[in-house]
């Protein structure tokens, strides 16, 4: 696909384009699931800006891809395209299992923060759940491929244990919350 003109105008009117043509309106469910995928992959593109270690790095490169792979597949209706895979559950899985057995036990609820590059990683975090449930409005209307669904999930516990990861490489200390 070839851009040649960013602005079209066609969208003065409150409403967006999906891939076949359809018109919808901007605060569609499914508008709101495709631009809060975006925003989780924007925000990782801030957090491999920063200096994260080289298997945080390596997988949210492909999370990226998948991520952009998600809008695409949302953007066709009534269709499941296959564009997040059982594989890529059970990678994001295997990535965070990885990091994971590196880290001491939890034994009670952290604060988002420690190092910038921590911190960024809990904020996508956070951004990550707001997809899901974006996601799971869209799902109980139209029903939206299954993995992508788990993927989501998935990614969210990848970011919180790479957070948690990222503040031990950068020698920082977790904050547990004070009851």
């Amino acid at each position: 696909m070839r851009i040649t003109k960013v602005y079209t105008k066609t969208g003065d009117d409150g409403t967006t384009s999906l891939a076949k043509g359809e018109r919808v309106l901007k605060d569609d469910p499914r508008i709101a699931a495709i631009g809060s995928l975006d925003e989780t992959n924007s925000v990782i593109g801030v957090v491999l800006s920063k200096n994260v270690h080289s298997a945080i790095t390596k997988t949210l490169d492909r999370v990226q891809h998948i991520l952009f792979n998600s809008g695409g597949e949302l953007a066709i209706v009534d269709e499941d395209l296959g564009l997040v895979s059982k594989k890529d559950v059970e990678y994001l899985e295997s990535a965070l299992d990885q990091l994971n057995k590196l880290l001491p036990p939890l034994k009670e609820f952290i604060l988002p923060g420690g190092s910038p590059a921590a911190a960024q990683l809990h904020h996508v975090r956070t951004v990550c759940r707001r997809a899901e449930r974006d996601l799971v409005t869209l799902h109980k209307s139209n029903p939206v491929n299954e993995h992508l669904l788990v993927f989501v999930n998935r990614l969210s516990d990848y970011l919180f244990v790479a957070a948690r990861y990222q503040n031990v490489k950068d020698g920082g200390k977790e904050k547990m919350w004070e009851k």
